[in-house]
């Protein structure tokens, strides 16, 4: 599956490492998905709620699982929770342009899990916007 079929099909995106830091990524994707109309779940233990929206300390947390788990994380923290996104059953992991290593995609790949790697849902999400207002 594509970046671009998933921003068309999915409708849930929990991210890790979501902040209520704006000048951070981890707030900047946040932002763009809800502005977008998907469902979004802040994973961070740091924080109980991110602009009004509870922020959970861990994806096991989650009643529900998201249909993608979107890193907001430095590569070497991204590596780490690869193994529990699969052991939730969660089956698209989105790993941003400075989220992802080769180790993370790998893992990925071992698992059988779709894999996004080095593509930016926010630039996605954007473009789509400009192209959208000129229609």
């Amino acid at each position: 599956m594509t970046a671009e079929e998933i921003l068309d099909t999915k409708k849930s995106f929990a991210i890790i490492g979501a902040t209520p830091n704006k000048e951070r990524y981890g707030y900047e994707v946040f932002e763009i998905l809800r502005a977008h109309g998907y469902q979004v779940f802040p994973i961070n233990p740091k924080y109980p709620e991110i602009d009004g929206v509870a922020c959970y300390p861990s994806l096991m947390a989650l009643k529900t699982p998201p249909d993608v788990v979107l890193t907001a994380l430095a590569p070497a923290n991204t590596e780490q929770v690869i193994d529990s996104i699969k052991a939730l059953g969660i089956e698209t992991v989105w790993m941003p342009p400075g989220c992802w290593s080769e180790n993370a995609v790998k893992r990925c790949q071992e698992l059988g899990l779709n894999c996004i790697y080095d593509e930016c849902p926010v630039w996605m999400l954007k473009l789509r916007s400009r192209s959208q207002a000129r229609s």
